[in-house]
Order: structure tokens, then sequence, then C-alpha cells
């Protein structure tokens, strides 16, 4: 009996007696044998490279193939390059298959396509027997205009409203905001402009708008460095609305904006295009706000957000030319005490009112409203992955084309990786008031450790193509699950 529980204990198996199934004790512990657990190989395995061996370090790119399928996503971007010269045997259409892919895999510079230029697996979701050389993928990549990227951008921005559409949506929260993305290069089109992280950078400073309920990207404005946030903002947002409409006129649209957006002409031409909105409104260019604070002696408490007050008020600057509804918000934090913290043991901790005002066209009750501006910054969270994750915030060229272009990828990259998790994951969560992701999505690079970078061997057996993958419980239900 002791050697058949050793031998399934080896085997993973469960073995249990049948007075043990008839009864509720538990089973007793067995002592399993040290040859069962450690082995005594101790030699260091020899290295040997064979040039056609099928092995690919990444297997799990195999779940994108059919999603770059079914988008039909290689014809597309190959008609957004359509115009330009072919110089050669590489075309700028498999220029842009070789960025998207070569996003998606983790990697940063032009130069690391050299490490995976003859994976099995690469070549064949590219449709390619061999990879371009470095120089060529350069070349290729400044030789984009203007016309290419604007062509990408509405590829990027149809693919994500095919995506809405799909998923029915009743209201979709548009985010606007910036993003700085500095280089020590002096690219074209940079300059030196607001740059908290690093002061006196050369940088872009791309408008982003971005859909809170898939977390995707919808488009971008791309910008030098030195300009304000709301910088040609008013026709952007203008730009996003309409095509939003045009293809889904049924759709409620609602917008959030960050204090840089607080002017009246950006108020009368959301207005306009009869959308709800709330924008963050920045105390230092209003004196009035100041004194209608300080001046407050009722303040109602918040439902449902302990230490929080508001009160509201119709109210207009001296230069509008009509007024609007604010919503002025306090909140008891505690004061930070930078003193020894040896002392925390004797000081009293002390507290203090945080406020904000918001600007809204919305009716719903404050505390809803406040609910609802917070969750914009979901909006950070996109951005960090996108740098992270995609490499946004990485500049590879001298030109501004060129550099559009990355972006656009890197922008690609990550909408097709939300892409591929909500056709994975057809309910979604139910509404919040914050209006963040409906889905709880895993980040690129999660997706990349977990299931991309797997080791695999491709081979043909009786002429059909077979992509063998470790059994590993896990790995087959996440390549199963985003197959199917």
């Amino acid at each position: 009996m002791w050697q058949e529980l050793a031998a399934a204990f080896c085997l993973g198996e469960s073995v249990v007696t049948k007075q043990q199934t008839h009864s509720n004790e538990r089973p007793p512990l067995v002592k399993v044998p040290a040859s069962c657990i450690y082995s005594r190989v101790r030699s260091i395995p020899s290295v040997k490279f064979e040039p056609d061996s099928q092995m690919t370090s990444f297997g799990g790119l195999v779940i994108f193939q059919p999603l770059f399928e079914r988008l039909d996503l290689w014809r597309r971007l190959a008609q957004c390059c359509a115009h330009l010269p072919a110089g050669g045997l590489y075309s700028h259409a498999l220029c842009l298959r070789m960025l998207v892919v070569h996003l998606l895999l983790g990697f940063r510079r032009l130069r690391d396509v050299e490490f995976y230029q003859g994976d099995p697996m690469v070549l064949r979701v590219l449709g390619l027997k061999q990879m371009p050389s470095v120089p060529t993928v350069s070349r290729l990549l400044g030789g984009f205009d203007s016309r290419s990227t604007t062509a990408v951008r509405g590829c990027v921005r149809d693919l994500v409203l095919e995506r809405i559409a799909t998923l029915g949506l009743r209201t979709i929260t548009l985010d606007f905001d910036g993003s700085v993305l500095s280089t020590k290069r002096h690219a074209e089109g940079t300059a030196v402009g607001f740059n908290k992280h690093r002061k006196g950078a050369r940088s872009y400073y791309p408008l982003f708008c971005t859909v809170a309920q898939t977390g995707q990207v919808l488009d971008v404005l791309h910008r030098s460095g030195n300009v304000h946030d709301s910088n040609g903002a008013a026709e952007f947002i203008t730009q996003c609305v309409a095509r939003v409409r045009e293809r889904l006129p049924k759709v409620n649209i609602e917008l959030r904006m960050d204090s840089a957006f607080f002017s009246d002409a950006n108020i009368q031409t959301l207005d306009a295009l009869r959308v709800s909105y709330t924008i963050s409104v920045p105390f230092e260019r209003f004196v009035e706000l100041k004194g209608k604070i300080e001046t407050r002696r009722r303040w109602q408490a918040i439902p449902g957000r302990h230490g929080c007050d508001y009160f509201e008020e119709s109210w207009k600057p001296k230069s509008w030319s009509r007024k609007a509804r604010f919503i002025f918000m306090r909140s008891l934090e505690r004061q930070q005490d930078k003193e020894p913290v040896q002392l925390d043991l004797f000081r009293p901790t002390s507290s203090e009112h945080q406020y904000k005002a918001i600007i809204t066209n919305k009716s719903l009750g404050a505390g809803r409203v406040a609910a609802f501006h917070e969750g914009r910054g979901y909006q950070e969270n996109i951005f960090g992955d996108m740098k992270q994750d995609v490499q946004m915030a990485y500049i590879p060229c001298r030109r501004r084309c060129a550099n559009e272009m990355w972006l656009l990828g890197s922008m690609l990259a990550h909408n097709l990786g939300r892409e591929l998790q909500l056709a994975a994951q057809p309910e979604p969560r139910a509404a919040t008031m914050k209006r963040t992701a409906k889905w709880v999505f895993e980040s690129l690079h999660t997706l990349r450790r977990n299931v991309i970078q797997r080791a695999a061997r491709l081979t043909r057996p009786q002429g059909k193509w077979t992509l063998t993958l470790p059994e590993i419980p896990s790995l087959r239900d996440a390549i199963l699950r985003y197959t199917a």
C-alpha cells in the first residue's frame, strides 16, 4: 500500500482508500521518498545552435494571428501607405506590420530586431521567410509622410469604433489629456516646454482622446512640446465627437477634462456639440473663487463620502457671456508632517481641507458628478501602460513623421491588447459612477510574460502546421481562451 501511495504522489494522482472514501476523516499524511523530489543531475549541458530548428521563443504570439485575420489588419495597414513609392523588395506596409509585432513583443530599439529575425513564429505572423535588416527597417520608417500618418490615425480610430459598435454601449466617456514624450535627440518638431520629470529636455506633447469603458485610445493630436495643453483642443474635440456620432449616432457622449481646458471658448464648443461634460476649474485664474469659499458658512455633506462637503452655485466669470453650474467641494485630509518621525508619538496629527471646483452641465447630484469626474484618473493608467508596455515614450528617429508613426504603432499595439481581451471576455462588469473600464484587463506586460514569451516548436506533420507548447494547464487555458 505504501508503494502505491508513493507512486501515485510522484504521478500527481490522488489515491484514497475505501475506508477513507466513506468516512469524514482526513487521509493520513504520506511520506514521500526524496528520490521522487530531488535530482542528482549536476552536469552543465553543452550549447548547440541549429539554424533550422523551428524553435520559437514567442509561441504565445499565435493568439494574435486569428485577431489580425479577423480585423483584416494587414490589408488595412497596406491601404494606409499604398501611395508611397516601392523602393525594393520590402514595402512600407511590411514596416508597419513589423512595427506592430515589434511593440507587441516588448522590444524598444529598432536594433532589437536582430534578436528575433530568425524566429519562425514571428516570420509566420508577418508572412515572411526572411526579415529585413535594421538599416532597411530604419529607411522604411523614415519614408512615411503626413498622408500615411493621417491614414493610420483613421485606421486606429475605425478599429476602436467598430469594437464599441459590437459591444452595443449606450454611453461612452471620452477623456482628453496630454502626455509629455521626452528625448535627448534633436528630433524634428520637438521643443523645450513643460516637463516635470526632465526639465529642459526637448519633447513632444501629444493630446490623446481615450475611451474610458474599453481603455482604448481613440485618436491623438501630435504636437510639439512647447504648446499649452489646450492648444488645438477645440478642433480636436469637435472632430472626435463628430466621428463618433457619424459611426454611432445613438450613443450618448460624455467628456472629462482637467483645468488646462477650462476656457469660455471650450465651454461654448461643448455646449454647441450638445454633450455632457465636467471640467476642473483652476483657482489661480479667478480670485473670486477664493472669496466664495472663504465666506461660505453652510456646506452640505456629500452622501456616501465621509469628510466631504460641497455647495454649488450658478456663476460666471466677468468675461463670460452666460452662467454655468459650478460645484465647490472640500475634503478633510491629514496634513503631512515633515518633522522627525520619533516626534509622531507625542505630536497630535492635524488635518486641513483640500478644495476643488468643477464646472459641469450634468444634472446629477454633486456626489455623483464628483465621482464621475474623479474617474478620469484612469486615463493616467492607460498612459502608464503605454509608456511601459508598448514604448510610447520612445522617440526613435529624427524625422517627425517617423516618430508620429511610432506613436501610432504604440497606440495600435495597446488597442490590440485590449481588443484581444475584449473578444475573450464578453460579459462586462456593472457600470460605476466613476465610468472606468467595464472589463478587467491584464497589461501587455503580464500577457507577454505569461503567454506570449513561451518556447514552442513549429512543425509540419502530414502537411499540417502544428505549434507544440509545453503542457501547462494555465498556459493551455489562456491559449484556448484567446484563440477560441
